[in-house]
């Protein structure tokens, strides 16, 4: 498995607006033939603070993931949302396998 988590720190008056397209962004994400998880946190303790945790059964498949029309739409809606610039660090899975 291929994963990829994903940092994400949104203005706090974007904070729904962010959920909402986040959803959307899950919606179809989770239909992506090599899609094995792709689920969307928030903190607890920092509303602000958002991970993506994604998980593709290849590192193609994360690559066409990124190609996707909802993606682009979460991407250039989402971009002036966030705080900082989103952070995303590739993992190999290993278990389970």
């Amino acid at each position: 498995m291929y994963v990829t988590i994903v940092y994400i720190s949104v203005k706090p008056e974007h904070i729904t607006a962010f959920k909402e397209a986040s959803r959307y962004n899950h919606e179809n994400s989770i239909r992506e033939p090599g899609n094995v998880h792709f689920d969307i946190l928030q903190s607890a303790d920092d509303p602000t603070q958002f991970v993506y945790y994604e998980t593709y059964k290849t590192p193609q498949d994360a690559a066409a993931h990124k190609e996707t029309e909802h993606y682009r739409i979460w991407r250039d809606t989402v971009a002036d949302w966030m705080a900082e610039p989103r952070k995303g660090i590739s993992y190999q899975g290993l278990y389970p396998q």
